[in-house]
């Protein structure tokens, strides 16, 4: 009886070790895919791309499951955050603010809601991006 009941809990905590493996390596994933579409959006510097971007990064993320749709929230929400703080040292409108802000969060939600992330690409983005 101790060994069927050793057995038993030695599958079920392998099952859910194994499980939060697999969240841990989705969200490593994701945010890999968040920080490529990032990265391309500097690289890109194209005026109006940076909500194709957004809805990019967060539509690679969330295609890898739950726990990269979990990377993809945290990163997107610490990056407007962020980003309002430094609202406040920057002048002109451009970029930032509220508006900006919650356009990019639509952004983000489209991307990780599995629609496609190109509704945001504007015309003449080069092929490669």
């Amino acid at each position: 009886m101790k060994l069927f009941t050793g057995l038993v809990f030695c599958s079920l905590v392998l099952g859910v070790s194994s499980e939060w493996y697999s969240f841990l390596g989705e969200a490593a994933q994701g945010a890999w895919d968040m920080w490529r579409a990032y990265s391309d959006m500097r690289v890109a510097n194209y005026i109006g791309a940076d909500k194709y971007f957004h809805a990019r990064g967060n539509y690679d993320a969330a295609q890898r499951g739950p726990g990269g749709a979990w990377a993809a929230k945290v990163i997107s929400d610490a990056r407007e955050n962020s980003q309002r703080v430094t609202d406040f040292f920057r002048h002109g409108n451009s970029g930032h603010g509220a508006e900006d802000s919650k356009a990019d969060q639509e952004a983000n939600e489209w991307g990780r809601s599995g629609k496609d992330p190109n509704h945001y690409r504007p015309e003449g983005l080069p092929d490669k991006y």
